[in-house]
């Protein structure tokens, strides 16, 4: 005997009342695709450990985060592109230094993420030098 799919129903009979409702809640796509952007953007973990270290550090710039991370900075500036076209980081030039930082959207996204992580340390606060 074949078992019947569990992931799609036998018939149509919606509650077409309670579908409108539930539906008038959800925000427009335009509003969405950015969000999914940034959520993409972490679910490779380079890009994540970055978002992490950034979020444990604060503002740093390129060099030290590739350190930080294990990782070659042409590696590291890479993932920080793709983070950045995400809207999840932000950068600005201070002298020959390029300093990088979470967004705010960057923060709230990686705060979701860091709550099914195993430890919390990946949200201690750590005090560094200035590079200014």
């Amino acid at each position: 005997m074949a078992l019947e799919p569990l992931d799609s129903c036998d018939l149509l009979c919606m509650d077409l009342p309670h579908a409108e409702r539930v539906r008038a809640t959800l925000p427009a796509l335009g509003d969405i695709e950015p969000v999914a952007d940034a959520a993409r953007a972490f679910g490779d973990p380079t890009r994540l450990t970055i978002a992490l270290a950034l979020n444990a550090g604060g503002q740093m710039c390129g060099c030290d985060i590739a350190w930080i991370v294990g990782q070659s900075q042409k590696l590291v500036s890479h993932h920080l592109r793709k983070l950045k076209a995400a809207d999840a980081v932000t950068s600005n030039r201070e002298g020959k230094l390029v300093m990088y930082s979470l967004t705010d959207r960057g923060t709230r996204l990686l705060a979701t993420l860091t709550e099914v992580l195993p430890t919390a340390s990946a949200t201690a606060e750590v005090t560094g030098v200035d590079h200014g």
